[in-house]
């Protein structure tokens, strides 16, 4: 039998660590929740795990920007080690300020550019920070390993800085993986169900491959049915919508 061994990585801010090891344990992986300051150290090997995560939260009390001193730590110290990480097939995600870590580190989406930041995630358009269940689209043509099988998904969003922002250039080259979405699909509705106004209603990407992947939308806090906002008012499902994305990974690693 085959075990998958996950890394949560976590840092001063980091609030949704708990969650997404219960969601990969749920989904049948070894887990382990590090600091960031034990892979620099070498106390944890990112060789020693086939999944790698970037949970939600506010890394470093996004005093800069969010997400940005996290995304240089792992640029700057451990560029080399995520580099033979993904080269050697391994999987990344990003949920939320994991996102803003990616794309702000050039592990996203990773266009030919190098390392070079193409992508960001800026201040929403309500200038608020919002806190909501939203509607998901999948992009049915996407490699995304983590979606596969998915074709929607009702998920809660927790951010102040969501909104995707790029050059034509960058945007024509995505791979979007999800856009916000009204409850009959329209995947060009606005606000509110595009919550902070990301061009073209992105709310995830993935790269080429497929193996690294990114969303705003929290899946680790819908992974049982009880958690939906009107779970005693319609019909019970074994699992939540957010579950799918965890267990693709598990079992992609299992047959891989």
């Amino acid at each position: 039998m085959v075990m998958v061994r996950t890394l949560v990585l976590r840092a001063p801010g980091t609030n949704c660590d708990a969650e997404t090891v219960f969601a990969f344990e749920q989904a049948g992986s070894l887990v382990d929740s590090a600091h960031v300051n034990q892979l620099v150290r070498g106390e944890k090997l990112l060789s020693s795990y086939q999944i790698l995560v970037i949970p939600g939260g506010f890394t470093y009390g996004d005093d800069i920007s969010a997400g940005k001193i996290l995304a240089n730590e792992l640029r700057l110290k451990l560029g080399e080690d995520i580099q033979r990480f993904v080269d050697g097939g391994g999987l990344i995600l990003g949920i939320c300020n994991g996102f803003q870590v990616l794309v702000k580190a050039g592990i996203l989406p990773r266009l030919g550019d190098g390392n070079r930041q193409s992508l960001t995630l800026a201040g929403n358009d309500s200038n608020r920070f919002e806190c909501r269940w939203v509607y998901l689209s999948v992009d049915q043509e996407s490699p995304c390993i983590f979606t596969r099988g998915i074709s929607t998904m009702y998920l809660p969003v927790a951010h102040g800085e969501g909104k995707v922002m790029a050059e034509a250039e960058t945007l024509n080259e995505l791979n979007v993986v999800l856009r916000y979405a009204d409850e009959m699909g329209n995947v060009q509705t606005g606000y509110p169900h595009n919550p902070n106004g990301s061009v073209d209603n992105i709310a995830g990407i993935c790269d080429a491959s497929g193996h690294i992947f990114a969303l705003m939308p929290h899946p680790e806090r819908f992974i049982r049915w009880t958690q939906h906002p009107r779970w005693t008012r319609e019909v019970p499902r074994e699992r939540g919508d957010g579950f799918g994305v965890f267990l693709n990974a598990v079992e992609w690693v299992k047959k891989s």
